[in-house]
């Protein structure tokens, strides 16, 4: 059983202002609107309705945060988070790239994403979801611009990739990783970004995904966890 599996909601804010004054390590989750974040970060918390996917694509425009550590009994009950006893944070950023989002909204949007991403201390590293069809759009290329600057980790996760052939497959990785090792710091060396290929429908990838998370938020020790059990 993952540590991720402990995931609860913990808040939702819509200005920087109102982040959490927490700090432990934060890993978020950015991506186009289409590309499978929401599904990726269920199926990965092993739970249905962790992270929504707004039924208006492009509509849901806060940050939400989901807590690893502090809830003392089942993660479907709804006792108080002890905010002292988290260990880490899970972050759903907005996803980004439907043009039906108004012009103020989406300038307060970008505004508030590319601030998260670029400030926040607490933040250790970045999942980026990519439709391993259609990987590096524009907005996946801005937002590598915006990150790549802290020196961060990125993990990039190829979703929906039992669509593709095995040849397919091969190749979509392949140039994720050509692409990634184009970034490289004012000394030349490449930055810390990796990419496989993630499939929630068919869990390919799931594992990978699990421990390499978890390696980021730095929990990576903690392999299992068990349930509460009664004292004395």
């Amino acid at each position: 059983m993952s540590l991720l599996w402990q995931a609860r909601f913990f808040t939702t804010v819509n200005h920087l202002r109102d982040l959490p004054n927490t700090q432990v390590p934060e890993v978020a989750f950015a991506g186009r609107s289409n590309a499978g974040k929401s599904t990726a970060i269920n199926i990965l918390c092993n739970q249905k309705k962790l992270a929504f996917a707004s039924k208006t694509p492009g509509r849901t425009q806060h940050i939400n945060y989901f807590s690893i550590g502090g809830a003392h009994v089942g993660m479907h009950r709804k006792d108080e988070t002890r905010v002292d006893e988290i260990r880490a944070l899970l972050v759903d950023l907005p996803g980004y790239g439907y043009a039906e989002v108004p012009g103020a909204a989406k300038n307060h949007w970008n505004q508030l994403l590319g601030s998260y991403v670029q400030q926040r201390a607490q933040l250790s590293a970045l999942v980026l979801i990519m439709d391993s069809r259609r990987p590096f759009t524009e907005l996946d290329i801005q937002m590598l611009e915006w990150f790549a600057p802290t020196g961060k980790p990125i993990h990039c996760l190829l979703t929906k990739s039992d669509k593709l052939s095995r040849n397919e497959a091969t190749n979509a990785l392949r140039l994720a990783r050509t692409v990634l090792s184009s970034y490289v710091d004012a000394q030349g060396h490449p930055f810390p970004f990796t990419a496989q290929l993630f499939s929630a429908l068919k869990r390919i990838g799931l594992e990978e995904a699990d421990q390499r998370i978890l390696e980021l938020l730095s929990l990576n020790d903690d392999t299992e966890i068990g349930p509460p059990t009664d004292a004395g």
